[in-house]
């Protein structure tokens, strides 16, 4: 598995939240639905995304933005506008404390105060992910606080156009039809930012491209359960073990083996989700001897258990709560 394949493998939809929003300026929207992922694209008018830390951005038809959370953002005609509605958890959506969340129904998945086809009105979609098992702490973890990829700059187009066509429908099956869309949306926005230079991606992605580290790196992702040494992957790509450690933690920004302590426990806590999943089963997984060498390395990295890191997934607290925080600047891709 590459790494790209690796990271990018997370992004797997449930029943994701998915709205098409008509707008009658002047509106802002206070987004408080604590979700760890959303996407927001316009297909008619403009609206700025004001995120909580970071600069104000204008969004035009057909730019995608990705918005991590947990954070509050706002969405609205113009910053200055009054927040009007805010967004909740559950996507309760409230006024003055009221919830509007019925009153301002359109239809199939659309909402708002405009009117069909009002060209005064502006027209958003947006799609959000639940829970952060349906992305993963790894993506998560190197996304910037806001991403956007501007309108004709990649296969992003075909994509919105497709989900503008399909998030009115309500056929059978049609939920999971969106939730795929919005995956590929996502995971195509993404390869764009990784592959563009200076685009902030994690060194252990851009690393990959190296002769001597990229296979490494492959060697880890695909087996974490392997008891590597440094001596044994060096052996492997054909290098002195002290060149091998140099190389990678001149590239990488650490040593070998905490990056592999990190990348089997960002695994387990992935793994860990998922309601199935022992802690034991995880320990083997990722290459600890036992439950409880796992829950001692989960413990003093993370600080909590995997049991209490198991239960805050399940009611929905964010991982940054967990001690988790990933940068909170704005990229914007180059066209």
């Amino acid at each position: 598995m590459d790494t790209l394949t690796g990271l990018l493998d997370g992004p797997k939809a449930r029943g994701a939240f998915l709205l098409r929003s008509i707008l009658t300026p002047p509106w802002s929207l206070r987004i408080e639905d604590r979700a760890p992922l959303s996407v927001v694209t316009m297909v008619r008018g403009e609206a700025w995304i004001l995120p909580e830390r970071g600069t104000p951005l204008l969004l035009h038809p057909g730019d995608v933005a990705i918005v991590r959370g947990p954070e509050p953002y706002t969405v609205a005609d113009d910053p200055d506008t009054p927040v009007d509605v805010i967004v909740g958890p559950g996507q309760v959506c409230t006024r003055g404390g009221v919830d509007v969340s019925e009153v301002m129904s359109l239809g199939v998945r659309t909402w708002g105060q405009g009117r069909e086809g009002d060209q005064a009105s502006s027209v958003a979609l947006s799609g959000t992910y639940q829970a952060e098992h349906e992305i993963g702490q790894r993506l998560l973890g190197c996304l910037p606080g806001l991403l956007v990829r501007p309108a004709g700059t990649g296969a992003d187009d075909t994509l919105v156009h497709l989900l503008a066509a399909e998030i009115g429908r309500n056929e059978p099956g049609q939920e999971l039809v969106l939730d795929r869309i919005l995956d590929l949306l996502v995971v195509s926005v993404l390869r764009s930012w990784l592959a563009a230079p200076d685009s902030g991606a994690p060194a252990w992605y851009r690393a990959q491209h190296d002769a001597v580290v990229g296979p490494v790196l492959r060697l880890m992702h695909d087996d974490p359960a392997t008891a590597w040494t440094v001596a044994d992957l060096a052996q492997r790509v054909g290098v002195s073990r002290a060149g091998l450690a140099r190389r990678f933690t001149g590239l990488v920004g650490e040593p070998p083996m905490a990056y592999l302590a990190g990348w089997r426990l960002a695994v387990a806590a992935d793994l860990l989700r998922e309601p199935e999943c022992t802690v034991a089963f995880a320990a083997r997984k990722v290459g600890y001897s036992n439950a409880f060498a796992l829950s001692a390395a989960f413990k003093r990295v993370r600080g909590v258990s995997p049991q209490e890191h198991r239960r805050l997934a399940a009611t929905g607290t964010p991982a940054q709560q967990a001690g988790f925080s990933g940068p909170a600047e704005t990229v914007i891709l180059a066209g």
